[in-house]
């Protein structure tokens, strides 16, 4: 996959703001809060230079309707973003986005899916911690739960449908006193192999702080693993309230240096782009 840079030389034409949100939600999935312009406007004080609105995208049949927009509400989605695009034109650039859940069985509804509209960024979530995952999947054993999400996981990128897997470690918070990142290691490092076949990105997820087991998603034993196969990186802050936009990019940018990424990625336009970690953090406020 081609990236292009957005790597500009500190001259009067280097634009202050360079980071975006690339990972937050609407009222629709029911369990956020505040309008697309709210989260704008966390954007611009915190010095980035655009939003991707990525709510959790509609599913048939009524599967995990507890956390996800409507079918019939999409529309009404597509419309929210542009309304916020309108009201922040020449200010902030918003774009549109759709966290998508890969469940096996419903590859042909995503398919129809992402083609239905012009997508800027497309995250692949697998969420092991939806009812409907842990009746198909859970059999008691928690460390054969975390070896099935790591299949599934590597199935999403190879789908080629994402361009981004979204807090890929984030099964871990299921049973946390069960995860143990060394004696899954073989597991992971098989489905690390399959993702960086395909060229899809993986997510350094900020929210994962303040989960149960309180780290970024990934860990940093499985971010190493991931530089070490240069899976390209997005961050985002998984922001469900307007005050979460960009909440701990800073800290994200320095776990990227320390564990050897030069250069932090994100889409637009469903292409690749990547800004130095250095620029980066100078763009920030």
């Amino acid at each position: 996959m081609i990236a292009f840079s957005l790597r500009l030389n500190p001259r009067r034409d280097m634009p202050q703001a360079l980071m975006y949100e690339t990972h937050m939600h609407t009222p629709l999935c029911k369990h956020a809060a505040g309008e697309p312009e709210e989260y704008a406007a966390v954007a611009l004080e915190r010095g980035l230079r655009g939003i991707i609105v990525t709510c959790h995208n509609p599913m048939p049949d009524g599967f995990s309707a507890n956390v996800r927009m409507e079918p019939e509400q999409f529309e009404t989605y597509v419309a929210m973003v542009q309304r916020a695009r309108s009201a922040y034109a020449g200010r902030l650039d918003v774009r549109l986005g759709l966290e998508c859940d890969f469940f096996p069985g419903f590859e042909s509804w995503l398919e129809k899916q992402v083609a239905s509209e012009t997508f800027n960024y497309l995250l692949g979530s697998v969420h092991p911690q939806i009812k409907e995952y842990k009746a198909a999947f859970w059999k008691g054993d928690a460390i054969g739960f975390f070896q099935q999400y790591y299949e599934h996981l590597a199935l999403a990128a190879e789908s080629g449908f994402f361009d981004c897997l979204s807090h890929p470690d984030i099964v871990k918070n299921v049973a946390p006193s069960k995860w143990d990142v060394q004696a899954l290691k073989p597991d992971i490092l098989r489905a690390l192999d399959r993702i960086a076949k395909t060229g899809c990105a993986m997510e350094l997820n900020t929210s994962g702080v303040n989960k149960d087991l309180p780290e970024m998603n990934p860990g940093v034993a499985i971010l190493m693993e991931t530089k070490a196969r240069q899976i390209p990186v997005v961050i985002g802050a998984d922001a469900h309230v307007p005050r979460r936009v960009g909440d701990g990019f800073a800290t994200a940018l320095g776990l990227l240096r320390d564990v050897g990424y030069v250069n932090v990625s994100l889409f637009l336009d469903r292409k690749r782009r990547e800004i130095p970690i250095s620029d980066a953090l100078a763009s920030l406020k």
